[in-house]
């Protein structure tokens, strides 16, 4: 972003003039979005402001500005008993399935995997799987903590969703 300290003193002086105690002290374009720091946690008003403010750039489309948030942190999360074939084949489960399986559940709804999922079958000889999924979340943790132990039906079969540590050493 050209003139990027320009920005800050523009959207400073937006945050001063809504009473609020939080300063923007850096602003950055990548290929991600627009990242701006602040020396606090910033309030949804805090959030408003700074958004009409980037809305208003000239430079900027606005269907490229999203609704802002606060920092995420990953979580993680193991499913058990999916099957690890997919009905009536012996093709294994894939990723692709995987994925779809999630959008398509309810439990679901707001839910952004940060990685691929990751399977690996029960046993040799069973036909179940266990699933580790990576999301994003907030830093409280709390969309986690919403669907640890909830289930849901895939065909015949009931999924348990559990809390997973991160392993060191496995790709996540």
């Amino acid at each position: 972003m050209k003139k990027s300290s320009a920005h800050i003193y523009n959207i400073n002086r937006a945050l001063k003039n809504i009473k609020s105690e939080i300063v923007a002290d850096f602003i950055c374009l990548d290929n991600k979005g627009i990242i701006i720091t602040t020396n606090k946690v910033a309030s949804m008003l805090d959030l408003q402001t700074i958004k009409m403010y980037i809305k208003n750039i000239n430079n900027i489309e606005l269907n490229h500005v999203e609704v802002p948030r606060l920092p995420q942190s990953k979580s993680y999360l193991k499913i058990i008993s999916i099957p690890f074939f997919l009905e009536d084949t012996n093709t294994p489960i894939s990723s692709d399935v995987v994925k779809k399986i999630i959008k398509k559940n309810h439990i679901f709804n707001d839910i952004i995997l940060a990685s691929r999922p990751r399977f690996i079958n029960v046993l040799p000889k069973s036909d179940m799987s266990i699933i580790w999924i990576n999301i994003w979340d907030v830093q409280s943790g709390s969309k986690t903590k919403g669907l640890i132990n909830r289930c849901f039906n895939i065909r015949i079969f009931i999924a348990t969703i559990h809390r997973a540590n991160m392993n060191l050493g496995i790709p996540q």
